[in-house]
C-alpha cells in the first residue's frame, strides 16, 4: 500500500511540475494587462473549446456530480447533467459569436464588467462597480471549493492533512496563473481537459469490471426504490424512493441558465482567434461535456453497487463526494503500472479543479484592477505596475479562499451550487439582454444585476426553506425577476443613445460565417 502512494505521488507530482512550467513558457508573452487577461484574443479553436469547457467543469464534475449520483440515483443528477449539456449547447450557439464580436466593437472590451459598461455607455461606472462587486462575492467561495477538492483528495487517499494538502493545491494554481496569465491558464485548461476524460473513462471501466459487469450494475440499482428512475429519487437514508415532480425537474435543469452569466466561460468567447472557427469549437466543446457528464453519473452509480457488495467503504453526506477517489484507490493496488495510472486519474480531480480554480482567479482579480482600480477609481499606472498588481491581486484572492476552504466538512456541490446560480441570474439575463434586445438600457441593466444576485439570496435562504413548491433551485426564480426587472426599468425610462442602437446594428449585420 506504501509503494502504491509513492508511484500514485511521483504521477501527480510530475503533473503538477508540468503545469507550472507552463506558466514560465507563456510568462514572456504577457507584454501587456490585455495579454495577461485576455491572451491577445489569440486562442485557437481547439484551446477555446476545451479550455472553456474545462474551466466549466469543475471537481464539481470528478467529485460533486458522482457523489450526488451515488446518493440519490440518477434523477437529481442525471436532470443537472441534462439541463448543462444544452445549457452548454445554446450558449456557444446563441453567445458565442455575438459576444466576440460586440466585445470588441464595444471599446475592444477584456473584461466582463467592462463589455456591459462599454455597451451602455455607462460613464458613472455603475455597473462596473457592481458587476466586479457580484465577482467578488460569487467567485472567492467557488474558488474555496476547488481548493476544498484538493484537500479532499490528498486527505482521503494519502491521509495527508487536509489543510496542508489543500494549500499545496492552492500554491500550484498561483504559481502557474500569476506567472503565465490567461494563455497559461488556457494551454493548461486543454491538458486538464484530456486528462480529465482520461480519468473518467479510466475510473468508469474499471469500477465496472470490479463490481462483476454491467449487469451487476443495474441490477444492484434495480434494487434500491427509486434510484433508477428518472421521476423518482433514492432517499439514502430511509432507502424509500421520494417523487420527482415536473417543477423539481425543471429546476434542476435550471443548471444550464447559468452558463449566460459565466464570466470565466465567456471570457473564452472573447478570446478566440477567429469567430470562423467557433462552430468547430462548438461541436467539440459541446461532445466533450455529454460524454464527461454522463460519465460521471455511471461512476456515481458504479460506486453505490462497489459499496453493496463491500468492495468500497459505506459513504454518506458530504463522503459520497469522494467517491471516485475510493475507485482510484482500488486501481493503485493492482501493481507499480496501475498505481502510475490511478495517479494519472487522480490528476484528472486536480486538473478539474484547478482549471476552474485558475480562470476564476483571473476573472476575479481583473474585476480588482481593471474594474474597481482602473476604471471605478480611475487610477492609471505604468504597464508593468498594472501587472505586478494583477499578480499580486490573483494571490490576495487565493489566500482568502483558502481560508473559507479551511473546513473538511463543506461539500462541493452546494458551494458550487450557489455560486452558480449567483453569476448566471446576476450576469446571465444582462447579457443576453446586452447582446439580443436593442431597446435594453442602461437603467434596466442595473436593475437586472442588482435584481438577480439579490434574488440568489432571498430565495434560498427565505424561500426555499419553506419546501414543497418552494423548493426551486434559486437560479430559476433569481434568473426570471432579473429578466422581468431589465424589461420593465428599460421601457419606463429613456431609450438609449442612438450611437448605442447604431453599435447595436452594426453588430447585428456583420456577416455570419
Amino acid at each position: 500500500m506504501i509503494a502504491s502512494n509513492g508511484f500514485m505521488i511521483i504521477a501527480i507530482i510530475a503533473y503538477m511540475v508540468m503545469l507550472i512550467v507552463i506558466g514560465f513558457i507563456y510568462a514572456r508573452r504577457n507584454a501587456q494587462v490585455g495579454d495577461f487577461y485576455l491572451g491577445g484574443r489569440k486562442l485557437g479553436a481547439v484551446v477555446t473549446a476545451m479550455s472553456a469547457e474545462a474551466s466549466d467543469m469543475s471537481s464539481w464534475l470528478l467529485m460533486g456530480l458522482p457523489g450526488v449520483a451515488y446518493l440519490s440515483g440518477f434523477a437529481d443528477a442525471g436532470w443537472t447533467a441534462i439541463g448543462l449539456a444544452i445549457g452548454t449547447y445554446l450558449n456557444w450557439l446563441l453567445v458565442a459569436r455575438r459576444l466576440r464580436r460586440y466585445s470588441q466593437a464595444a471599446g475592444n472590451a477584456i473584461t466582463l464588467p467592462e463589455f456591459f459598461s462599454n455597451r451602455y455607455r455607462d460613464e458613472k461606472k455603475l455597473l462596473t462597480w457592481i458587476a466586479a462587486i457580484v465577482i467578488l462575492i460569487f467567485f472567492i467561495p467557488y474558488t474555496a471549493a476547488g481548493f476544498a477538492a484538493c484537500g479532499k483528495l490528498f486527505n482521503s487517499v494519502f491521509g495527508i492533512d487536509y489543510t496542508t494538502a489543500m494549500l499545496i493545491g492552492a500554491v500550484v494554481v498561483v504559481s502557474y496563473t500569476t506567472i503565465g496569465g490567461f494563455l497559461a491558464a488556457s494551454t493548461t485548461d486543454l491538458i486538464q481537459g484530456i486528462i480529465m476524460s482520461v480519468s473518467l473513462l479510466g475510473i468508469l471501466i474499471f469500477g465496472v469490471l470490479v463490481a462483476g459487469g454491467i449487469d451487476a450494475v443495474l441490477g444492484n440499482a434495480q434494487t434500491l426504490p427509486g434510484y433508477l428512475s428518472m421521476t423518482l429519487s433514492h432517499n439514502g437514508a430511509s432507502g424509500q424512493a421520494e417523487s420527482y415532480g415536473l417543477i423539481t425537474i425543471i429546476s434542476t435543469m435550471a443548471w444550464g441558465l447559468g452558463y449566460f452569466g459565466m464570466p470565466h466561460i465567456l471570457l473564452r468567447f472573447m478570446a478566440i482567434r477567429d469567430e470562423k472557427k467557433l462552430v468547430f469549437s462548438r461541436r467539440i466543446a459541446v461532445t466533450w461535456v455529454v460524454i464527461s457528464l454522463g460519465v460521471a453519473v455511471l461512476i456515481g452509480i458504479v460506486g453505490q453497487t462497489l459499496s453493496a457488495n463491500g468492495t468500497i467503504a459505506t459513504l454518506q453526506g458530504s463522503s459520497s463526494e469522494t467517491v471516485l477517489l475510493r475507485i482510484a484507490e482500488l486501481i493503485s493496488r493492482q501493481g507499480v503500472l496501475c498505481a502510475l495510472a490511478a495517479g494519472i486519474f487522480l490528476s484528472g480531480v486536480l486538473a478539474a479543479t484547478m482549471s476552474t480554480s485558475d480562470s476564476q482567479l483571473l476573472v476575479a482579480s481583473s474585476g480588482v484592477t481593471e474594474n474597481l482600480i482602473g476604471e471605478c477609481f480611475g487610477i492609471k499606472l505604468p504597464a508593468k505596475k498594472t501587472m505586478l498588481i494583477a499578480r499580486a491581486t490573483v494571490i490576495l484572492i487565493a489566500v482568502i479562499a483558502a481560508f473559507i476552504a479551511r473546513n473538511p466538512e463543506s461539500s462541493i456541490f452546494l458551494i458550487v451550487s450557489f455560486a452558480w446560480a449567483g453569476f448566471g441570474a446576476a450576469f446571465g439575463p444582462v447579457m443576453l439582454f446586452a447582446l439580443f434586445w436593442k431597446r435594453s438600457n442602461l437603467y434596466g441593466a442595473v436593475a437586472g444585476m442588482i435584481a438577480g444576485g439579490a434574488m440568489v439570496f432571498v430565495w434560498k435562504y427565505l424561500v426555499r426553506p419553506f419546501g414543497g413548491a418552494w423548493n426551486i433551485y434559486e437560479l430559476l426564480p433569481a434568473f426570471l425577476f432579473a429578466c422581468v426587472a431589465i424589461v420593465a426599468v428599460s421601457l419606463i425610462t429613456k431609450a438609449p443613445a442612438r450611437e448605442i442602437t447604431e453599435e447595436f446594428d452594426s453588430v447585428t449585420k456583420m456577416k455570419n460565417w
